[in-house]
């Protein structure tokens, strides 16, 4: 088996003609945000009607919280429709939200006792009743005050006709439809490996959470610095969001989830969704009011349980549960979940992020990926914690193959290699939007001062903010850009859109034929 050197790949796409395929990724964003009060602190209210039902609508829903808004894109092949269609959501909702913002940073808003933290509510229909439950579950588990973290997902897949091309260049033959299922998995599996084996980096360059409301670790130890009266925060820090700060229980810290391909990723998962755990059978199944504490004992109650920085993504047939759909179709997508809300930006990341997201996943996607090895994985999560505790620490050193190396010479080293790829990613794109988003994170790398997360303290500092202080101030300035009328057409589409999904939940809770205990068996023997 042939396995081509990323130039030569690159340099053979040219040749048969097909690196415009390159120009065609497919992405999409999902991106929380909690609603909040005009004073900063957590909203009480429930999800507003006018957006529609949470469990039916294809574009706004919850997520932990009733407050957790998620706004969903469709799949488009370019940055500007898909940050487009985020802007649109936003519009609609500030239309139809009274006084309330949404506060626009990925650690939250003021919070007044877990408890204050409202659980998203789902209706009446065991569908409804499972998604409750689950999230009763992540409460009792790790805590509400953790789930009201907000991010965004980036999902990231090729364009089809890609496939068959790359499968073509490695093995020197056309594939059958088995062999291509299994090829896709293969490079997607190889992508993420590579992916967490730097994406180290990305909370250097896009962290956007140095800094905490001290309402979110009420009560709990922790070693983070204090400024002014109710702000926390690390000097160095990049993304407190995707640290462990503020877990009840750390019972995932020994689950080895394994990236080597499908069938152990699915095997390793499948294990954890049965596997008993004592602490959770002291929970209980059942509060005395009859409620469902949580779905069952096992270490994780469904496989989203499972926090990662990056997942193998494939969306079922019907009745088919997230693992089912991948062990019998193979990787559709890849989602990839270390994006923190960047406060400075409206809609929390930009084209420019987007551009270099594409061609970091690519350049994960199109390099050698070796199998990760035990010593590896544990050198992965060591870098993985450094880089979001004390990322900007000019004497911050990150462990490669068991040599110490310096973060930002690593980084360097990084971004040279991107610089061949980015050549042809404009090329496909017919523009330098690749080349340009490079050199911006270059600067970042030669200048720590312009990270958002060095931006944020600074701003924090030289203000004399604290953290809610300043992102309240910077949510009323989002507020104002989305508080424009929309247009005529758009609106009464997006009306439709909430109306007909509030018909749709109705339908359901009518249509239920069993309770929710019969349905809740069945779902987790399938």
């Amino acid at each position: 088996m042939a396995n081509p050197t990323y130039t030569h790949l690159l340099s053979s796409l040219g040749e048969q003609k097909q690196l415009s395929l390159l120009g065609r990724i497919q992405r999409g964003i999902e991106k929380e945000g909690l609603r909040c009060e005009p004073n900063g602190r957590l909203s009480q209210t429930p999800h507003p009607q006018a957006l529609g039902s949470a469990l039916t609508h294809p574009s706004i829903t919850t997520d932990y919280s009733e407050a957790l808004l998620e706004f969903i894109t469709p799949v488009f092949d370019n940055a500007k429709d898909t940050l487009q269609f985020m802007h649109n959501l936003h519009q609609y909702s500030y239309n139809n939200m009274g006084d309330e913002l949404i506060w626009p940073a990925s650690m939250p808003c003021i919070i007044n006792g877990e408890k204050s933290i409202p659980i998203a509510q789902y209706g009446y229909s065991n569908l409804g009743q499972l998604k409750h439950a689950y999230r009763h579950g992540l409460w009792h588990r790790y805590g509400r005050t953790m789930q009201a973290i907000a991010g965004i997902h980036y999902n990231f897949s090729m364009p089809e006709e890609i496939w068959p091309v790359l499968y073509k260049e490695q093995y020197q033959t056309q594939p059958d439809a088995e062999q291509l299922k299994d090829f896709i998995s293969q490079k997607y599996f190889g992508l993420i490996r590579n992916f967490r084996r730097n994406s180290w980096i990305l909370s250097y360059l896009f962290g956007a959470s140095p800094a905490v409301c001290s309402s979110f670790l009420e009560g709990q130890a922790h070693e983070l610095d204090t400024f002014k009266d109710h702000t926390l925060y690390l000097p160095y820090a990049t993304s407190l969001r995707m640290s462990d700060l503020g877990y009840q229980n750390n019972a995932q810290a020994e689950l080895i989830v394994c990236y080597n391909s499908v069938d152990n990723y699915v095997s390793t998962l499948s294990e954890a969704v049965t596997k008993p755990v004592a602490a959770y059978e002291e929970i209980g199944l059942q509060g005395e009011d009859g409620q469902f504490k949580q779905l069952n004992t096992s270490l994780l109650q469904i496989e989203n349980e499972y926090y990662s920085d990056i997942r193998p993504k494939r969306i079922g047939n019907g009745d088919e549960k997230p693992l089912q759909a991948l062990a019998n179709h193979g990787v559709e997508y890849i989602e990839v979940r270390c994006t923190d809300i960047n406060p400075f930006l409206t809609l929390g990341m930009d084209e420019t992020h987007i551009h270099f997201l594409d061609l970091f996943l690519t350049h994960c996607l199109f390099s050698d990926s070796p199998e990760i090895n035990n010593d590896e994985y544990r050198e992965i999560k060591a870098n993985q914690h450094d880089s979001v505790m004390q990322g900007r620490n000019p004497e911050l050193e990150l462990r490669k193959n068991g040599k110490s190396i310096g973060l930002r010479q690593w980084g360097n080293e990084l971004l040279a290699e991107l610089s061949t790829l980015a050549l042809s990613m404009d090329e496909a794109a017919g523009n330098q939007q690749y080349s340009s988003a490079l050199a911006q994170q270059q600067a970042k790398l030669d200048d720590d001062s312009l990270t958002p997360s060095a931006q944020y303290l600074a701003q924090m500092q030289e203000e004399n903010l604290e953290f809610a202080q300043l992102t309240l101030k910077l949510a009323k300035q989002r507020a104002e850009e989305f508080n424009q009328p929309l247009d005529d057409t758009l609106n009464q589409e997006m009306q439709l859109q909430a109306q007909q999904s509030l018909m749709q939940q109705a339908e359901i809770e009518a249509g239920d034929q069993i309770d929710f205990p019969s349905f809740l068996k069945q779902y987790l023997a399938r």
